[in-house]
């Protein structure tokens, strides 16, 4: 059974798809990527589509469950190299990728996740040091 590759990178986890899509593989990603997220413990998921001419339905509900399954395992997903026909065949499914960060290429949504990563470290170093000040007297 073929598999798409996961490449970790720092923090992040890069998935970049470079064959069609069908449910089957779409449903192993899933499964590869909570794994790994698990696994490597990485705090980002870049998920590159840019050879990915079509994104049905199921494709797209598939992205949106990856999105909402890193976030409870403290990862952040972000989809870029999106196609404006498959930008346009979302909208007009009504799908809302509701939980997905979108960037237009990898660099940018490697900023990004650096970015989301920086204020998430950020907010719980000012989250500490609260409770340390609250707890001296």
């Amino acid at each position: 059974m073929e598999r798409i590759p996961i490449l970790k990178m720092g923090n992040f986890l890069l998935v970049t798809i470079q064959v069609d899509m069908h449910d089957r593989l779409a449903m192993s990603l899933q499964e590869d990527l909570t794994n790994s997220i698990t696994y490597t413990q990485a705090h980002g998921v870049l998920i590159d589509i840019s050879a990915l001419e079509i994104v049905d339905s199921f494709i797209g509900r598939i992205l949106g469950n990856i999105a909402r399954i890193s976030r409870v395992l403290d990862a952040e997903t972000v989809v870029v190299g999106m196609q404006p026909a498959v930008a346009i065949t979302l909208v007009e499914l009504g799908m809302s990728l509701t939980g997905i960060r979108t960037a237009l290429n990898v660099e940018k949504g490697i900023t990004l996740l650096r970015s989301s990563l920086s204020e998430t470290t950020n907010q719980i170093t000012a989250t500490k040091r609260r409770a340390d000040d609250d707890g001296e007297d």
